[in-house]
């Protein structure tokens, strides 16, 4: 038996949806894209695997590009061919995970020490 088709969203709403919910995500070629960049390998690494660990909880998989300082993630969903609900709603966590920067919240928490020996995301700014 297979499965239905999850709707696919047409490209002006994906367009404002981004636009609206995860402006540094972008639409290019079918796929919504966000390239972050790191300080180094282990930066990269590190991104790698907690977008791997998102996207196996998920049972979501995006396609991923490395190199020595950035990654970019692709989401697609292949079985509806297009952007579904499922590639949107694993970006958003995705960039509250990979994104995320405590000393910016001013909370308990102060984030990666200043020293470039211990960076490894570049935040946007």
């Amino acid at each position: 038996m297979t499965q239905p088709r999850e709707p696919t969203l047409d490209e002006p709403e994906v367009v404002d949806r981004l636009r609206s919910e995860l402006p540094r995500w972008r639409l290019e070629d079918g796929w919504i894209r966000r390239t972050y960049k790191t300080n180094g390998w282990k930066g990269t690494l590190m991104a790698i695997n907690a977008v791997g660990h998102l996207a196996e909880a998920a049972w979501h998989h995006p396609d991923i590009t490395a190199s020595y300082a950035w990654v970019e993630v692709r989401l697609m969903t292949h079985s509806a061919k297009g952007i579904t609900e499922k590639d949107l709603a694993l970006a958003r966590k995705i960039e509250e995970v990979v994104a995320w920067n405590p000393a910016a919240e001013g909370g308990p928490l102060e984030g990666t020490p200043s020293d470039p020996r211990f960076a490894y995301i570049k935040h946007d700014k």
